[in-house]
């Protein structure tokens, strides 16, 4: 009876440790504390005199781009936050919108009172943040910060901005400018033919993963005072454009050829 206790506690240690050893690199490989990868995104903020809607759109080689990337408001506008990404760049844009300043304004204020506190206890430089804040009248202005990661840059055009980093080149943001300005049709076509154009031209150096579209207007949806026009979200997908690029042109036609 002592040799089969004996064999069994020694049968328990080595099933245990076995366990621990299969569980150890799990631990070594996610640690608690690892920072997220810079986001390498492109996104375009793009506004439709003719219906007065509002909105967004882009694409990135991380999952659920869409999960704090673009912040919408009816009668306020939209802001898009990327690069070393402060989500609450987003909804402090919008208050500050809502309360009467300018984009060039919102774009300083935020900036200049951000505390660059970090993530996780590491750094995560403002200096590398980029963000693009447009009214509910088209106007707007964006920011890429001296340390975002290359290539990084802006492009403006007619009702339209576009921003974009660890891209290809400033041709993919101003193919996705040109793109916005001559097609025609309803703004998520058009946000859409950006988003297009800016892959064509080489997008994201690192690939493609998820992409999201917002667009809103007071009233301006299918339900009763619903404000958003359009929310559109595609996580992780190998073809993230063409996904999206299915939903667009599903809603526009069902809802958009009644009007």
């Amino acid at each position: 009876m002592a040799v089969g206790r004996t064999l069994g506690f020694c049968s328990g240690v080595i099933v245990f440790l076995f366990f621990l050893f299969l569980l150890q690199p799990v631990a070594a490989q996610n640690p608690p504390d690892r920072l997220p990868d810079p986001p390498s995104t492109f996104s375009i903020l793009g506004y439709d005199p003719d219906t007065g809607e509002v909105g967004g759109a882009v694409q990135s080689r991380v999952f659920s781009v869409g999960n704090g990337v673009l912040w919408a408001e009816a009668e306020t506008g939209v802001v898009a936050t990327q690069a070393i990404v402060d989500v609450s760049y987003g909804p402090k844009g919008l208050a500050l919108l809502r309360a009467g300043l300018k984009p060039d304004a919102v774009i300083k204020a935020i900036w200049e009172s951000d505390p660059d506190p970090g993530l996780n206890g590491r750094a995560w430089p403002k200096a590398g943040r980029q963000f693009a804040v447009m009214d509910a009248k088209g106007s707007y202005a964006a920011f890429t910060g001296p340390e975002a990661s290359k290539w990084a840059g802006h492009k403006s055009g007619r009702f339209c901005t576009a921003q974009g980093n660890i891209l290809a080149g400033e041709p993919v943001v101003a193919g996705m400018v040109a793109a916005f300005e001559k097609t025609t049709g309803h703004l998520s076509l058009r946000l859409m033919a950006a988003l297009d154009a800016g892959q064509e031209a080489g997008g994201d150096t690192r690939g493609k993963q998820s992409a999201a579209m917002l667009i809103v207007k007071k009233d301006g949806g299918v339900w009763l005072h619903n404000d958003v026009v359009l929310r559109l979200q595609v996580d992780d997908n190998p073809e993230p454009l063409k996904e999206l690029r299915r939903l667009v042109e599903m809603n526009a036609r069902r809802f958009r050829a009644r009007q």
